[in-house]
Parts: C-alpha cells; sequence; structure tokens
C-alpha cells in the first residue's frame, strides 16, 4: 500500500493541511456541530449515504456487497474544553471544565467564547506572593476576561452562561516538517484520516459495508459512541483515536508508558474500560505486517476510548484500537508526527479492503 516517497510528502503535507484547518474550529463536547458540518460537507462526495443523527453524530457510510459484513471505524470530533457558568458585574466569566482539561495549563491562556476572543486571567506576578507563584490554581478560582468593562456589555456581545469555552492555538510545524503542535490534536488527527480514507476509496467495490463514523461527547463520558455503537450495530469495530506518549524526559517509556511518536500507529490491548477482542489483535498485527506497516503494542489503562462504549452495545461488538501517538496530551501544545497519520491511513485501507475477510476473525472460541 506504500507509494513514493514524493506522492507520501504529498500526503503528509496534505494530511497537515487538513488537520490545520479542521483544528481551528471550535468544538467542546456538545458543541461540536461546526466540526461535524466541516466533515460532513467533504465526506459527502465520498459517501453514498451521509446522515447526522440528533446527538450530532455523523454517519457516512460506503455500500459493498450485500451479503458481506460490515465494519465500522469511528473517531471522535470533540475537544477538550469548559462552559461559561457565570457572568460577574465587571464583565469577568467564571467557567467549569468539559473534559480533561489541567488546571496548571489554563492561567494565562488565549481562548475562545462563543465565538469571541477572551484570555485566562491571573494576579498580576509583580504583586504575587512567592507562595502564590509556586501554588496550582483550581479553575473554579480562575476568570476569563474577553475585554467587556460590564455584564451587559458581555452580553451585548452575545456570551450567555451555558457558552463552550475552547483554547486558541493553531497547529504549526516544526523545522523538521513531518511533526506538528496545537490544539484539538485529539482527535481531529483521527477525523481528517477517516476522511482521507473514505477519499482513497472513491471507486473501490468494497467486499461489505464500511460505515465511517465521527462521534460527539467523548471527552465527557463516551456519549456518542453509546448511540453510535447501537444504531450501527457492524460486525466489528475499529476506533481511531489519539494517545499519550512515553518518549519525553519526564515520563521515560521503559517505566510508564512505551510509546513514541513517528514509529507507527499503536493497537491498544488494555485500557480502562475494555479489552481488545483476541480476533481484532491479530487481525490488526497481521494486516500491519503484511503491509509493511510499523506498528506499537500498549497496554494502558490510565485513559479509555470510544472502544469502551461500543464494545458493549446489544449482544457485542468485537473491536479494536488503533491510536495515533501525541506528546503532551490534553494541553493546547500537543503534538504529533505526519508520518503516524500515513501510516493508520495505510493500515485502515488494507483493513477496509479485507472487509470480506472478517468473518474469520470475529467468533470467541478458538
Amino acid at each position: 500500500m506504500s507509494g513514493s516517497a514524493e506522492h507520501d510528502d504529498g500526503l503528509k503535507d496534505e494530511l497537515i493541511e487538513l488537520t490545520a484547518e479542521l483544528c481551528r474550529i471550535p468544538g467542546a463536547p456538545g458543541f461540536e456541530q461546526q466540526v461535524v458540518a466541516w466533515l460532513a460537507e467533504r465526506m459527502r462526495s465520498y459517501a453514498d449515504e451521509l446522515q447526522v443523527d440528533g446527538m450530532g453524530n455523523l454517519y457516512a457510510l460506503r455500500q459493498g456487497a450485500a451479503d458481506g459484513p460490515s465494519l465500522m471505524i469511528s473517531a471522535h470530533s470533540d475537544e477538550i474544553g469548559g462552559v461559561v457558568r457565570a457572568i460577574e458585574p465587571g464583565g469577568f466569566l467564571r467557567f467549569n471544565k468539559l473534559g480533561g482539561v489541567l488546571d496548571a495549563l489554563l492561567v494565562a491562556r488565549k481562548v475562545m467564547v462563543g465565538g469571541h476572543l477572551g484570555v485566562v486571567g491571573i494576579k498580576a506576578g509583580h504583586a504575587q506572593t512567592d507562595e502564590e507563584r509556586s501554588r496550582v490554581l483550581a479553575y473554579t478560582k480562575l476568570y476569563i476576561d474577553v475585554g467587556a468593562d460590564s455584564e451587559a456589555e458581555v452580553r451585548e456581545m452575545g456570551i450567555r452562561i451555558g457558552d463552550p469555552v475552547t483554547y486558541v492555538n493553531d497547529i504549526q510545524r516544526f523545522t523538521n516538517s513531518d511533526r506538528f503542535c496545537g490544539k484539538a490534536i485529539d482527535n481531529r488527527l483521527g477525523c481528517v484520516v477517516l476522511l482521507e480514507l473514505l477519499k482513497s476509496l472513491e471507486g473501490v467495490q468494497l467486499a461489505g459495508d464500511l460505515h465511517a463514523v465521527v462521534t460527539v461527547q467523548e471527552e465527557v463520558g463516551l456519549r456518542g459512541a453509546h448511540v453510535a455503537g447501537y444504531r450501527v450495530y457492524p460486525s466489528c469495530c475499529i476506533v481511531v483515536d489519539t494517545m499519550p506518549c512515553g518518549d519525553t524526559p519526564d515520563m521515560g517509556a521503559d517505566q510508564v508508558l512505551p510509546v513514541g511518536i513517528g514509529q507507527g500507529p499503536v493497537f491498544r490491548l488494555v485500557s480502562r474500560g475494555d479489552v481488545t477482542h483476541h480476533g481484532m489483535k491479530r487481525l490488526l498485527i497481521e494486516t500491519a505486517e503484511a503491509e509493511e506497516i510499523p506498528y506499537q503494542l500498549v497496554v494502558h489503562d490510565r485513559s479509555t476510548t470510544d472502544a469502551s462504549a461500543i464494545h458493549l452495545q446489544r449482544e457485542g461488538i468485537p473491536t479494536g484500537i488503533v491510536t495515533i501517538p501525541r506528546r503532551y496530551s490534553h494541553t493546547p501544545v500537543e503534538l504529533a508526527d505526519a508520518n503516524d497519520m500515513l501510516h493508520t491511513l495505510r493500515l485502515l485501507q488494507a483493513l477496509a479492503g479485507r472487509i470480506g475477510e472478517l468473518e474469520g476473525y470475529l467468533g470467541f472460541l478458538p
């Protein structure tokens, strides 16, 4: 499935450019409408059917042979963020968190509040005591400044209690142009790979139905995945997400998390909430090795993915997890490598080509 080096470089550029465009769109949990609309507009050309359910999940179907098994490949669209809790008389906003936002990374950050620029304020350093300078403030003690002088002015801007809050930090590339960082890499990478997969399969006859699904509200309890898994109920599912790396000086990969960027997609075999179906594990490994795609294996039970919800639907759905490694998880500067996106895409293309063989991997007994 590998192409020429020149073709791969062009495809990596395209993947990064699409990621930058999609990451720029705010999409806190429950507020993914613009992200889903962007994806729906681009997926429509490559799908036989395209639907969005009442919750916001996006379903793009490529129809295959009527008597073949079905494969669902999903990626979540939301990013960590917040929501306006209160508007103070002086025009400052108080907020709650949506998802795994780290308190230590909130102060002095640019944010978007209901379409308006804001900053998370902090007491001037010159006025802080030594104890204050070393203390991490809980988000309940923080506030957002949107440049207003009164509650009335905030309301004139159209900001209301319940409006979403997201980081502002566009994707930028490093001197090593395969690597890039910014906000919302978790999991806009998976969404872009899913889009590119559909595009690459245009005109390809599949041996069974392929359901490309974009879920919502993963960061607040895998909520969209519960609905999507029940609705589609495929023969099996592959969840595409990102995951933390252990290849930085503060992690110690051998002891904490033996995962590194640039080394291929990661097959998560045990997460918090699921153990990968043994047949799906075999399918992923055999496919990667047959296609000479580098991959990493990991057991990581300190986080979860949509697989934890999808595999429990109805009578059970055999599910595997393919994650794209990222550094600095749940920060505004998540860092990834386009080679991992490319290898993930190649893997999914190969899996789509094997839909007709899926039945041999789905049973439980040896």
